[in-house]
């Protein structure tokens, strides 16, 4: 049996990036490197490498998010990026959305633990949602799926003038070449990337920006999302 690899100490910019939640950083990457990979959410693989790669590269997404907005993780997986940004966002109001029930159930627990009251976790596809989850500022991602396909689960849930904040690799510039037209026809209206972290990661995380206009999703999202509104006033009614 092939002995579980440990994870090593947390490097001195956690400590500046977490600041005041540097503890529950500790703990959930201890979480990622127990239940985590029991559970078959992380490879082990990972475990030596979680802080810079996943923790601290997630956190670094905060530099763009703007201040007070409301936040949909889509494909939360083990909570990348979603519980790193809660920990150093408390004036985000996030949403952890993923579909399956054993990470469900592991980031219920890990936001429990934490005592992250400004989070909520939701079991579901970002297709299914709409209407049972209130339209958000920014929609976040991290390694769910390429640009074009994510775009047309992300987009739709932004409130109108929001914005996707997807954390990609070397492929960033191909991919949003490759999904212009479809971004286009989802209603984005500006695009760009961005490169964060410095000084914290190296390689700095590299984050594709994705702007929309009053019409997120496009025409062929507009009447689904008047339907879910007039649904949810129905239901308020009741």
């Amino acid at each position: 049996m092939t002995e579980a690899a440990e994870l090593p100490p947390a490097p001195e910019q956690a400590r500046e990036v977490f600041g005041d939640r540097f503890e529950d950083a500790v703990r959930y990457a201890e979480l990622l490197a127990e239940a985590g990979v029991q559970r078959g959410l992380i490879g082990p693989r990972e475990v030596p490498r979680l802080w810079e790669r996943h923790l601290l590269n997630c956190a670094v997404l905060s530099e763009v998010v703007p201040e007070g907005v409301t936040v949909c993780d889509v494909g939360s997986g083990a909570g990348l990026p979603g519980i790193p940004l809660a920990l150093v966002r408390e004036d985000l109001k996030i949403t952890l959305l993923e579909p399956l029930l054993r990470r469900t159930n592991f980031l219920t627990e890990v936001v429990e633990l934490l005592g992250l009251d400004h989070v909520t976790v939701v079991r579901g596809r970002a297709e299914e949602v709409m209407g049972k989850v209130q339209p958000v500022h920014v929609v976040t991602a991290r390694a769910v799926a390429p640009l074009d396909r994510l775009a047309t689960w992300g987009v739709p849930l932004l409130r109108p003038y929001g914005e996707m904040l997807a954390l990609k690799g070397d492929t960033a510039e191909e991919e949003l070449k490759s999904a212009a037209t479809a971004l286009s026809k989802l209603g984005a209206v500006e695009t760009s990337i961005l490169h964060v972290g410095e000084g914290v990661v190296d390689p700095l995380s590299t984050v594709v920006r994705v702007e929309v206009g009053e019409s997120p999703g496009g025409v062929r999202f507009a009447a689904k999302r008047a339907k879910a509104a007039r649904t949810s006033r129905t239901r308020r009614r009741r």
